[in-house]
């Protein structure tokens, strides 16, 4: 699980290295991972159909996750992927206000709190750090739209296998993003459109690493761990992503002391939040 969560972390290292724009990033990413991933289960005879009215749904969130890449990756092109992890781990507090308006729960007045307390550490961070106001922006969208994909994945996730999930949600991600490109070049014209034979190297680990064997050992790990450690072990993959932005980017030097202030706001209304979740996994 851990070596899991450390090559999501990674993702972000990878973003930054590739000289592609974000759409064009996460285009060739799902290209290259869509494909293998067909390849792949219709080899081991695990493509089962699944009604359309179904496909159309499943396909939808993909296209929401699809875009929260592009925000994500965006974040990190506008400023660097220490803001874009810190921003995306807003993304449980976020959660705990979306979802029970799409699921229709009690608010819990004391994750509203926790959430004031992200606020405040996001603002400490923008009003000090100006120069990445547009990637704190879209790294914010980017952490909405997980959380949206999230919840929407809870509404599914008992009528189906999670590896058909994947596997349509990743197509109905790659062909919606397909679909909207045209708007997508419009709205921004892009710079770096094609890749260049390095970025095809760092893709191919994207996918191939990152994306669909991340995702096995993802799985294979929760036929031998427990929710709680799971879930907690999750919240480790913004720490992995900063560490190794700092290692390998020196991007600690662009920063202010403000922002550590900002950024620990942050982490202890995560730390709550996650006990508060995991609170009934630890006493069975």
């Amino acid at each position: 699980m851990n070596a899991a969560v450390f090559l999501w972390g990674f993702t972000g290292v990878l973003g930054r290295a590739i000289t592609l724009d974000s759409v064009w990033l996460v285009w060739y990413r799902l290209l290259i991972t869509v494909v293998t991933l067909w390849i792949i289960y219709a080899a081991l005879k695990r493509i089962k159909k699944l009604p359309l009215k179904s496909i159309i749904y499943i396909g939808t969130i993909g296209t929401v996750q699809a875009f929260h890449w592009v925000c994500f990756y965006g974040s990190i092109k506008y400023a660097n992927v220490t803001i874009a992890l810190t921003c995306l781990s807003t993304s449980a507090l976020l959660s705990s206000v979306i979802e029970p308006l799409i699921l229709k729960k009690r608010f819990d007045p004391f994750e509203i709190i926790l959430g004031l307390f992200a606020i405040a550490g996001i603002v400490i961070i923008y009003n000090t750090h100006v120069q990445f106001s547009i990637g704190i922006i879209v790294g914010l969208v980017a952490a909405l739209l997980t959380v949206i994909v999230s919840v929407l994945n809870k509404k599914i996730i008992d009528s189906y296998e999670a590896q058909q999930i994947t596997l349509y949600q990743l197509t109905g991600g790659f062909v919606g993003l397909t679909i909207l490109l045209p708007v997508c070049n419009y709205l921004i014209p892009p710079v770096h459109q094609y890749p260049t034979s390095l970025d095809w190297v760092w893709l191919l680990a994207l996918s191939w690493i990152c994306t669909i064997f991340t995702f096995f050992l993802y799985i294979l790990s929760l036929k031998k761990i427990s929710a709680f450690t799971m879930n907690l072990t999750l919240t480790l993959e913004p720490v992995y992503g900063i560490i190794l932005a700092f290692i390998i980017f020196k991007e600690n030097r662009y920063l202010s002391n403000w922002f550590y202030l900002g950024f620990a706001l942050i982490a202890i209304a995560v730390v709550f939040h996650m006990l508060r979740l995991l609170k009934p996994f630890r006493s069975r």
